[in-house]
């Protein structure tokens, strides 16, 4: 029987202990980490078994990645600028520096093991952030508002068009160049990270998707695919191909 894949998630967002409601019997408030079930969802449809990994301090990232095939960077809060140099802005909203100092070096050290690796959201951000890139904290002050990227629809509506490179691995994935995409963020890729090209873009020029052709499989999309991943939907090839590389294969792009 053949083996699937070990694909490590990362847990990008912190329920705190002063919104939580505890049991009368159970343990005091305290710090928990939250992913939402669309990320492993999507990834055991695709054929892998997904590893939710525990923010936990930078030294055992490199022992927690050992027994990993690829990894998947989850969406969450804003990224603290810190992590490239840049004062906040007025707008910036709640963020978890301990969590970006983890999740950036499971992003790096995946990156130096040569595993694939697949960012959502704020996934892509920090991507693009291991790899010196930096990011715009607040869209509504670089672009025309004629983009509403943080939708108020739900998760599995999709509100607007995306414009992709057609010579690129995401347009190969996707198998369209104009796919129709939910959007809840604020924040977007500004300056580029080392080898990272922009290959989608919103009407308004906003960057919705990174790759690096020149090495192993590294993409990164700005809107939230696992909520799209549904029969009939092009987003469940996202997390096939992740899956097929993790596991040493080319996605069946006839398929």
């Amino acid at each position: 029987m053949q083996r699937r894949p070990l694909v490590g998630v990362t847990t990008s967002e912190v329920r705190r202990a002063e919104r939580t409601r505890p049991l009368p019997e159970g343990e005091p408030p305290q710090h928990e980490m939250a992913l939402g079930m669309p990320y492993v969802r999507a990834l055991a449809r695709a054929g892998a078994v997904p590893i939710v990994l525990p923010p936990l301090g930078i030294e055992v990232v490199a022992t927690l990645l050992a027994p990993l095939d690829a990894v998947c960077l989850s969406g969450g809060p804003d990224l603290d600028p810190a992590a490239y140099g840049a004062k906040p802005s007025p707008d910036l909203g709640p963020t978890e520096p301990s969590l970006d100092v983890f999740e950036l070096e499971v992003a790096m050290v995946a990156d130096q093991l040569g595993l694939p690796i697949f960012g959502i959201c704020r996934g892509a951000q920090a991507l693009n952030v291991a790899r010196g890139g930096t990011l715009h904290q607040h869209l509504p002050a670089v672009t025309d508002n004629s983009v509403d990227h943080r939708q108020t629809a739900p998760g599995w509506e999709e509100t607007h068009e995306l414009w992709i490179e057609p010579d690129s691995r995401l347009s190969q994935i996707l198998g369209t160049n104009t796919p129709r995409v939910n959007s809840f963020h604020h924040q977007a890729v500004d300056r580029l990270g080392r080898g990272l090209r922009p290959v989608a873009w919103a009407s308004d020029g906003t960057v919705e998707a990174v790759e690096d052709m020149s090495a192993h499989f590294v993409l990164g999309v700005q809107w939230h695919a696992e909520t799209l991943d549904r029969p009939g939907q092009p987003h469940p090839r996202l997390f096939q191909a992740l899956v097929a590389a993790a596991a040493g294969e080319r996605l069946d792009l006839a398929a």
